[in-house]
């Protein structure tokens, strides 16, 4: 059926098709006959706990990311109902999947601290002198009484 045996998640990982389930369930929401007899909304579980693809540190670095979106059991539950195809919405599915692991797995660019330039320095103590002048013309003088 698929000519392909892995789906690809980023260039450096792919994960065999055996470790991912589908389920088709029917739709919920307003509709017709056809709503309520036919499966149409697809739910895309994958166990990322049980994974033979992914190293330790990818699979801890899931298990941080998915931590809220796993169930009990460490499964990864991605569901798409949009359209009234279970194959788009199986397409959908898988696109929305690839999306999320491959954000999840996604090393955050350390951060290099900076300090601010000269230039900036002085904009800032500028600003602020002539704050306190705005407000010191706001105040009223006592010769003025």
């Amino acid at each position: 059926m698929r000519r392909e045996t892995r789906l690809p998640i980023t260039p450096a990982l792919s994960l065999p098709w055996s470790e991912i389930e589908f389920h088709a369930t029917r739709s919920g929401g307003p509709g017709g006959q056809h709503v309520n007899t036919s499966s149409t909304r697809v739910e895309l579980w994958w166990n990322p706990t049980r994974s033979g693809s992914l190293t330790a540190a990818e699979r801890a670095r899931l298990v941080d990311k998915f931590g809220h979106r796993l169930s009990e059991d460490g499964w990864l539950r991605i569901v798409a109902s949009a359209t009234r195809s279970q194959h788009r919405n199986r397409e959908i599915a898988i696109e929305r999947f690839q999306s999320v692991v491959a954000h999840a797995l996604a090393v955050p660019k350390a951060r290099k601290a900076t300090r601010p330039t000269a230039a900036a320095r002085a904009r800032r103590l500028e600003t602020k002198r002539q704050r306190g002048r705005l407000k010191q013309e706001r105040r009223r003088r006592p010769d003025e009484d």
